[in-house]
């Protein structure tokens, strides 16, 4: 009784007249509302299941007759914990083809290597990584470019400070980024 009462009112302030096609407007609209709620309150909680963080690398890289001396920290501005991401380093010129890499990371490609970070505390820096890795021949400067490859299934919504680009040239000079 309580529901007829009300679907009255409503037709009465949308000056409705009673009917089939009426009654068929009024239960869509309640079906297509109900939906609706269902649908806002799946999507906010997919979002929240993927936790959310802000990755940043810094460092330092200098490179003298083809040897690349790369130190590097990668830091995490939070807000969640991140158990472990992945780094991709990529140079404009092609590594030679034996390289002495740190135990986390590997030659994915011909010009690529890519590391682990290992765990990374919300606000905090993570391990200093440090390697060098040999060009094909000399050249008189790279660009090295870094940026995040996985992040441990986190959300990183400000891509700004986890893909740097530095030119690096021939004089054995540190770069600072």
């Amino acid at each position: 009784m309580r529901t007829m009462e009300m679907r009255m009112r409503l037709r009465k302030r949308l000056g409705m007249r009673s009917g089939m096609g009426n009654d068929a407007w009024v239960r869509g609209m309640g079906v297509m509302g109900a939906g609706a709620a269902l649908t806002l309150g799946g999507a906010s909680s997919v979002g929240a299941l993927a936790p959310e963080a802000d990755l940043a690398y810094h460092g330092s890289v200098a490179m003298a007759a083809g040897l690349v001396d790369l130190r590097l920290t990668p830091q995490n501005l939070g807000p969640n914990t991140v158990e472990d991401a992945t780094v991709r380093l990529r140079w404009s010129a092609p590594l030679a083809d034996v390289q002495r890499l740190p135990g986390d990371c590997a030659h994915s490609g011909e010009r690529e290597v890519v590391c682990r970070t290992g765990p990374l505390a919300a606000d905090g820096p993570g391990d200093r990584m440090r390697l060098k890795v040999r060009l094909l021949g000399e050249p008189s400067e790279v660009t090295l470019e870094i940026d995040t490859v996985w992040g441990g299934g986190a959300v990183d919504r400000d891509h700004g400070n986890d893909r740097q680009r530095v030119l690096v040239l021939d004089t054995g000079d540190s770069y600072v980024f």
